[in-house]
């Protein structure tokens, strides 16, 4: 619908294009007939005109006469191009209001800026949602089970004082605790898909009530978080795959071109920006290798007690395609 204010026609020159005369064509023709008039009768007076011979007459009667035409063919068109050009409005706001209302009946779908918006602040504020949540110990997890195959915990650092006789002060907390299984610890490296992913959440307060796997997702969380802010998201990347002897090597500690495949990530464009951040932020690049030296540290203990199955669905985790991108960028497959 044209708007109401807008008048895209003048006094005078309004109408369809289709009308045969309107306002300025009868003021023209009006104003050629007192022409002719006028001529004639000066001409037939032999006042103005007498002796000027038959040429310079006609050039009087016709010259006006032409100018004339010619402005009412240019009003014409004038016209002719505004009726056009509100036409084109009008058909121009009905395509718009139907998509309008077609968007309205069918209710607004979020743009994708808004959904990586979103990703993104689900990211940075994993922390504060699990805060939330209370430390009940799973029911699942009170039961030890064949079935239940678990990460093998690492190995603490001895404390200085480990010489002099223990005091029975009763069971730490931590040891009482049921192990971390493989499923639960690649769902929290995972990390959840949205704040409705109960199951994610389940998994990633049980990794981080662990403390030395809490320090992965941690570092995880950070680079994670880092990443975001350049706009590079793991669920963007699509790695090539390495067979799970690749990664078991790389828990045995071989690095080099024997391990190439693990660097399986070939977007250029995210290649481009992480090294980029890493040679202009400290920051970036203390929580690039601390994350890289705390995934080794874990994946070599988790090596140990995972099948292949296992290593394969690792490799597909947000957390597994970060550490792929940094190897990378840091030449570790090189």
């Amino acid at each position: 619908m044209a708007d109401p204010q807008h008048k895209p026609f003048e006094p005078g020159l309004s109408g369809p294009a289709e009308a045969g005369f309107g306002l300025a064509e009868v003021l023209g023709l009006a104003l050629g007939l007192v022409w002719v008039a006028a001529v004639l009768a000066f001409a037939l007076g032999g006042t103005v005109l007498a002796g000027q011979g038959l040429l310079a007459t006609l050039l009087v009667l016709v010259l006006p006469l032409a100018l004339i035409g010619v402005a009412l063919a240019s009003l014409r068109a004038i016209r002719s191009l505004r009726h056009e050009t509100a036409r084109l409005h009008a058909a121009v706001e009905a395509m718009r209001n139907a998509i309008v209302a077609s968007q309205q009946a069918q209710g607004a779908r979020p743009s994708v800026e808004q959904k990586l918006d979103e990703i993104a602040a689900a990211q940075r504020n994993t922390e504060t949602v699990l805060a939330t949540f209370t430390s009940r110990r799973d029911p699942a997890l009170s039961v030890a089970s064949a079935d239940r195959k678990t990460v093998l915990a690492l190995p603490a650092p001895p404390a200085p004082g480990d010489d002099q006789p223990a005091l029975a002060l009763g069971t730490p907390a931590e040891d009482a605790r049921a192990p971390l299984s493989v499923a639960d610890f690649i769902r929290a490296l995972h990390f959840p898909e949205s704040p409705d992913d109960k199951a994610g959440f389940r998994a990633l307060r049980l990794a981080l009530e662990d403390r030395n796997m809490a320090k992965l997702i941690r570092a995880a969380q950070d680079v994670l978080t880092l990443l975001s802010q350049e706009g590079i998201y793991m669920d963007d990347l699509k790695p090539d795959r390495a067979r799970p002897e690749i990664w078991r090597k790389f828990a045995a500690g071989e690095r080099g071109r024997g391990v190439a495949a693990l660097g399986g990530v070939r977007d250029r464009s995210s290649l481009a920006l992480t090294a980029g951040r890493m040679r202009e932020d400290p920051v970036f690049r203390d929580a690039a290798h601390h994350f890289l030296r705390t995934f080794d540290r874990t994946f070599a203990a988790f090596e140990k007690n995972a099948s292949d199955a296992d290593l394969a669905e690792l490799a597909d985790t947000r957390t597994a395609r970060a550490f792929m991108l940094f190897g990378r960028v840091t030449g570790t497959f090189d």
